[in-house]
């Protein structure tokens, strides 16, 4: 055995890059291994700007020999009416160097066929490992790639070396124009020449030698070691925010890392955090000093090389921050020079989409949305005046030079310009938190105003694209409209208090409002209902996620109109569903349903009528049904309680399969008995289709 390394040299690669190429190398030497039948052990990735890589250890030489057994064609084909073999025979017992008599002959689904025993010697490893490591170079993928020169071969940057080796042994091959060889390069500028590796176990320690910390997670652990030891010989704290947004992205923006202590005029400090934080964070990837609370003048930059001499360096960082921050500075004065409320007529020139229109008649699309929500929801609390005022706001900031220059921060800047035109602290907060939550995870909005605003402008945009027919397709999402969806499930079903209204009746108003736009005619009902499913998805996505694919299916089944509800369900249905009285529950729901899938839908239509019961059963079922239904827990949305007490009806269920029969020939008696089981259907489906769930269905009496 011996150890694998593969290392693939480039022009420097996108931070955003660098981890996960170095992942997915990892992952398809291991498999490209495996399928090759090539026994290793551990696998550890590798990456930094110039080079992804992967060393596997303990790589078999050889792969073991292979008894298989190679089916052949049918035995009716095989040979003639007289028992002589055929042609097909004849060729397949010759492909595999046995006379026909030594051919064996299997039994299959679908019919007899002759089969032949075969030992496929293993092949040296050194013979394998150069297409196979070919094939996976060339199948790795970025979100872009690049070809360079005359090559047909594609790769994140151009390919500048490639080294391979199986112990000492260089593995050679050869992908657009690039030959492997034994030879790697440390750092760009320190250590610029070639050198060679003895084998596999010197990687890490020789790149190190010249400068380069090929280990991601000791680079990142260095890195953030420089971090406090700048952050507390200033008696302060590396600004949280800023750590978690940078370390990962800082790490795979070099090799070999040194830290940089700078400041900027605290003058500065006057402008809203936001914007120090983007511009040091976002546009220089400087680290921020001090708590969001109190920033401090100061930062921190990590360099890609020693710094000899620290002062010099901290004066050129601190040149570009200049910079940047005086833009910055003289934004915010303009910006609010002219009234927020002046900016809006502004946007009747901005195009939100081509076929859409412009944001300013999105925002008066998203006006009488949010004030149909807040009706829908019976939100008599909240002003209308004010919500239309938030909304009329919410995308002014688009025009402002400050959000211009810093897109990451629109709805904040339009915030703090609102709160300096003295508008209501309820407006501000709406416009400021309207694109909450951005992502899973992030904070909610603090007022009610900003939810009915992102809810509403969130479904104006899924019901407008989905309606000139640019849905997502794949990985394919350039609207974001998967993230929309979900920042609507996440702020019906997390917001604190119940927002309970009806999924499809806001949909259907928001292709009300965009109908002038869309001009969809009878193809209407087929977006709703693409937009329902895509719905759906999500939902199943994130429930599956969070409990199981299982307990998803059961509750969607159910229906998820309602959105809030859905996730109630959800808990309720997670606490009983592992126990064993609930399991058998389920069975009795199974074949529940199992009946009624082969009644046709015409006989299930019509009320109960229990004078048609006869056996007492029936009488039974249909008077704990009806106790049941009563039940105040279902009226009271606790599902839990109502899911508990849907055990009540277990014994009814169970004693009316055994003793009556179903689909007895007395068509009035069959259609009753049916309905009275589709209404005990009914019940349980307000809650789960418990037919979703696993268990075995006893067989029933029908």
């Amino acid at each position: 055995m011996s150890d694998l390394l593969l290392e693939l040299g480039s022009e420097e690669l996108p931070a955003r890059v660098v981890a996960s190429g170095a992942r997915q190398l990892r992952e398809r030497v291991v498999k490209a291994l495996e399928e090759a039948r090539l026994a290793h052990g551990e696998a550890r990735e590798y990456g930094t700007p110039r080079r992804l890589a992967v060393i596997v250890s303990g790589v078999s030489d050889r792969q073991p020999d292979l008894d298989k057994e190679v089916m052949g064609p049918p035995v009716k084909a095989a040979f003639d009416p007289a028992g002589k073999p055929t042609q097909a025979a004849l060729g397949f017992a010759r492909v595999q160097g046995l006379e026909v008599d030594r051919l064996a002959r299997v039994a299959t689904p679908k019919g007899e066929y002759l089969s032949a025993r075969v030992l496929e010697v293993g092949k040296p490893a050194e013979s394998l490992l150069p297409p196979l490591l070919k094939d996976v170079i060339a199948g790795l993928n970025f979100p872009k790639s690049m070809r360079w020169g005359s090559h047909s071969e594609t790769y994140a940057r151009p390919l500048i070396w490639i080294l391979a080796l199986f112990g000492e042994k260089a593995v050679e091959l050869e992908y657009a124009g690039v030959r492997s060889g034994h030879t790697s390069r440390g750092h760009r500028f320190l250590h610029p020449d070639p050198f060679p590796l003895r084998a596999p176990g010197e990687y890490v320690a020789e790149l190190h030698k010249r400068n380069v910390e090929v280990d991601q997670g000791a680079r990142k652990a260095r890195i953030d070691h420089l971090l406090r030891e700048v952050a507390a010989s200033q008696s302060t704290e590396i600004n949280p925010k800023s750590r978690e947004a940078l370390l990962d992205e800082v790490t795979n923006l070099v090799e070999w890392p040194s830290a940089v202590g700078g400041s900027f005029d605290p003058k500065f400090l006057q402008l809203p955090r936001e914007v120090l934080l983007s511009e040091m964070t976002v546009h220089q990837r400087y680290f921020a000093l001090g708590p969001d609370a109190q920033l401090l003048p100061r930062f921190v930059a990590i360099a890609g090389t020693p710094v000899r001499h620290p002062t010099v360096a901290a004066h050129g960082f601190e040149r570009v921050l200049r910079a940047r921050l005086s833009d910055a500075q003289f934004f915010w004065d303009e910006d609010r020079k002219q009234p927020l409320a002046s900016r809006v007529d502004a946007l009747g020139a901005v195009l939100f989409q081509q076929k859409l229109g412009t944001v300013l008649e999105k925002v008066e699309r998203v006006t009488q949305l949010a004030d149909f929500l807040a009706a829908e929801l019976g939100l008599e609390s909240v002003p209308r005046e004010r919500l239309a005022r938030a909304v009329r706001l919410s995308k002014a900031d688009l025009v402002t030079g400050m959000v211009g220059e810093f897109p990451e921060l629109q709805g904040i800047m339009g915030g703090y310009y609102a709160e300096k035109d003295g508008e209501p602290a309820a407006v501000q907060l709406a416009i400021r938190d309207q694109y909450l939550p951005r992502f899973a995870g992030d904070a909610l909005p603090a007022s009610i105003e900003a939810v009915l605003l992102g809810i509403a402008d969130r479904v104006d945009t899924l019901v407008g694209i989905f309606g000139i027919g640019k849905a997502p397709t794949g990985s394919a999402d350039p609207f974001a409209l998967r993230r929309a969806c979900l920042a609507v499930i996440t702020l019906t079903q997390r917001w604190p208090g119940a927002l309970r209204f009806g999924l499809g009746r806001v949909l259907e108003k928001s292709l009300a409002l965009l109908a002038p736009k869309l001009q969809l005619g009878d193809a209407s009902t087929a977006t709703l209902d693409k937009l329902r499913e895509f719905f759906r998805a999500r939902l199943k996505a994130t429930l599956a996620e969070e409990f199981s694919p299982e307990l998803a299916e059961a509750i969607l089944g159910a229906g998820f109109d309602d959105l809030w509800q859905v996730r109630k369900r959800a808990e309720a249905l997670a606490q009983v569903m592992d126990r064993e009285d609930f399991k058998l529950l389920a069975v009795a729901f199974k074949r529940t349903a199992s009946i009624l899938e082969k009644v046709p839908a015409d006989e299930l239509n019509g009320a109960v009528e229990p004078v048609r019961f006869v056996d007492p059963p029936e009488h039974e079922l249909w008077r704990n049904y009806l106790a049941l239904k009563a039940d105040p827990r279902f009226a009271n949305d606790d599902y839990q309680g109502a899911l508990e007490a849907m055990g009540s009806l277990k014994p009814s269920i169970d004693r009316f399969f055994d003793k009556v029969l179903v689909m007895t020939d007395d068509r009035p008696l069959r259609e009753n008995r049916v309905r009275l089981l589709d209404a005990v259907r009914k019940l349980f489906g307000r809650v789960a289709d418990l037919s979703q769930l696993s268990g075995q269905v006893a067989g029933e009496k029908t």
